[in-house]
């Protein structure tokens, strides 16, 4: 079941919509058999009449239907660790004599629900003009998409997995929302703990952060143009900070990117222990991709809307869509030279 909270009355919103960013997390090269079995498709419950919120909590149910096919064998013990996963950290802590109660959890599964709350996000985003996409920058070594492909065919040859980097782009969004105020509210803080929550994600960038320590102030700041339109104030030469400055968005594209660690979970297992005796064991292996980066970037898309739909939402406020854009057209027209309203 999936709560979303927080969404004005008054928003179109039907399942195709969320049906159609649940597809585009299925597919990508390197996925496993398991995504031939599932169709993911979120059934509004609550929240929505008439194919308009309410103002209400929408509620969405995802059925599993890999279920049927794992119950028998989930009632058996599993006792290999695999490294890189959850199952021994989540044993210790919880005190679990098998690794499933971990694995289970921990599995990324759980990110479908992620993408329909994000869906609900995008779409009421997209009320103000404020549009996301991803795409994959590299998977192992290589940057171009035939030999990203090779990459991924090549590792599940071996048995093995492959990680990547994959870009977050949100475009139209406004110039303010976050916080210098406050540390837990800077914009930026906020899509690197969302984006760092993603399953196997060990690294995130906003803008060109990974690439600045070579560079002096002078090479990196993104210059402001002189206001030559008063309809586009505000303008940058470039954006190498990715759209914030002081923990607010700055008016220029949104730029995250992330690193997704290759799978814990090998068709060729590493070595490790069992839980029960600490005895060498291969690892346990499960159905399982090769490579995650594509279907990443569909749930970082997600990760990112919800954060700058709940700031958005802190900055403008309202109970309906037109109540939102009444405040946000009002602000919108603040947005320029000081002179302009003195």
């Amino acid at each position: 079941m999936v709560i979303v909270e927080g969404v004005p009355a008054y928003l179109y919103l039907d399942e195709e919509y969320i049906a159609h960013h649940l597809g585009r997390r299925q597919r990508g090269y390197g996925r496993g058999g398991r995504q031939q079995i599932e169709r993911d498709h979120a059934h509004i419950q609550t929240g929505v009449r008439h194919g308009y919120t309410l103002g209400s909590p929408i509620g969405m149910l995802i059925e599993n239907r890999d279920w049927v096919n794992w119950q028998e064998g989930r009632n058996q013990r599993v006792t290999r660790i695999r490294p890189g996963h959850a199952d021994l950290p989540g044993a210790m802590k919880y005190g679990f004599h098998d690794v499933r109660n971990s694995l289970e959890r921990a599995s990324a599964r759980e990110t479908a629900a992620r993408v329909a709350a994000g869906a609900v996000a995008m779409k009421l985003l997209e009320e103000f003009g404020i549009k996301l996409h991803s795409h994959v920058l590299s998977i192992g070594r290589s940057d171009v998409a035939d030999q990203m492909m090779a990459e991924v065919d090549a590792a599940r040859e071996a048995g093995d997995t492959v990680g990547g980097v994959v870009e977050v782009i949100a475009e139209g969004v406004p110039i303010g929302l976050g916080s210098h105020v406050h540390w837990d509210r800077k914009i930026d803080a906020k899509i690197s703990q969302a984006l760092m929550s993603i399953n196997a994600v060990k690294a995130v960038s906003i803008g060109e952060g990974w690439d600045l320590l070579d560079r002096w102030g002078s090479e990196f700041q993104d210059v402001i143009e002189p206001v030559t339109d008063p309809d586009r104030p505000w303008q940058r030469k470039t954006n190498r900070a990715g759209g914030t400055e002081g923990g607010m968005t700055s008016g220029t594209p949104l730029v995250a990117r992330f690193v997704i660690k290759p799978i814990a979970t090998l068709h060729n297992p590493l070595p490790s222990v069992d839980l029960d005796t600490g005895e060498p064991v291969q690892a346990h292996f499960e159905r399982s991709d090769v490579c995650q980066a594509p279907p990443a970037g569909v749930i970082g898309e997600a990760m990112m809307a919800l954060v700058l739909a709940d700031a958005f939402m802190e900055k403008f406020g309202g109970d309906s869509i037109p109540e939102t854009k009444r405040n946000f057209e009002g602000y919108q027209a603040t947005v320029g030279p000081r002179l302009r309203y003195s």
